[in-house]
């Protein structure tokens, strides 16, 4: 009985250290020191979405962040699988390396500055630096009623191209429709290409009455010309290679979540231009 209380011992410290070797922090919603910073990576290269382009190895500061077993696929982001997962660096100057493919070839290598609290760190180019977002944190909160509706966030972003290396040009007006009026309510004011509106309110009506709350919404873009008047539906080329009024129904939002929505991809040709989803609470 010894030797088998020594030896589960000496596996359960080895584990530990092995652990502490490789380990990489993660924070949620806490408070970090005061020299940490906190980020999230996303990926929206406007490149194909196949696995030959996925991300098999992130560095930072010449460190290991991800590698194979949970590659950055793209558009996407890391940390992935769980809400609220969080990076973590010294603050300061930052290196970013990332490694494309499965004989991870080096496909970036740039350099930021990254603040103490909570980060998103986009990278829409591989000859270029990324564009860093504060993340808002501390959230407001939001709540429901038994038979009542509330709200969820949504953060949208502008990553669209015109055409292979080029950013659109045009100035857009995210939205979503109030399913109790039937009309279409914009989302913060119009961004250009690399910005984004903020962390905006979206109403929910729920679908089903005695539950947390959720439904399934509509959103769609506008284009805004200069003076500030509409100039019509945001047209993008779809698969069929027609030209089409960007819409989509398909995102699921939950009262009191909060949601990053990022526009990414060409207008004009592949990869075909979407709104991706990535949940941040």
């Amino acid at each position: 009985m010894k030797i088998i209380k020594y030896i589960s011992l000496f596996l359960a410290v080895t584990l530990i250290v092995s652990c502490e070797e490789n380990e990489i922090e993660y924070k949620g919603a806490t408070t970090a020191p005061d020299d940490v910073a906190e980020f999230q990576l996303h990926y929206v290269v406007p490149v194909n979405g196949v696995s030959s382009n996925y991300i098999y190895k992130v560095e930072v500061n010449d460190a290991l962040y991800s590698n194979n077993t949970a590659p950055l696929s793209t558009y996407s982001a890391v940390p992935d699988g769980a809400v609220g997962r969080f990076f973590t660096v010294t603050q300061g100057n930052v290196n970013i390396k990332l490694y494309k493919g499965t004989d991870a070839a080096l496909v970036y290598n740039q350099n930021i500055t990254l603040n103490k609290g909570k980060q998103n760190v986009f990278v829409y180019d591989f000859n270029k630096q990324p564009i860093v977002f504060e993340n808002g944190y501390p959230y407001e909160s939001s709540s429901t009623t038994l038979t009542g509706d509330s709200i969820c966030f949504v953060k949208f972003y502008n990553f669209l191209h015109e055409s292979d290396g080029v950013p659109c040009p045009l100035k857009l007006q995210y939205q979503y429709l109030d399913t109790r009026t039937n009309a279409y309510v914009n989302m913060g004011s119009p961004v250009s290409f690399g910005e984004t509106t903020g962390w905006q309110p979206v109403k929910i009506v729920k679908s089903v009455v005695i539950s947390g709350g959720y439904n399934k919404m509509t959103y769609k873009i506008v284009v805004i010309n200069n003076d500030g008047s509409v100039a019509g539906d945001l047209q993008l080329l779809n698969s069929s290679n027609k030209y089409v009024s960007y819409s989509d129904n398909t995102k699921t939002e939950y009262i009191g979540r909060r949601y990053h929505h990022t526009l990414a991809g060409i207008r004009t040709a592949t990869p075909v231009a979407s709104v991706r989803e990535f949940t941040a609470l």
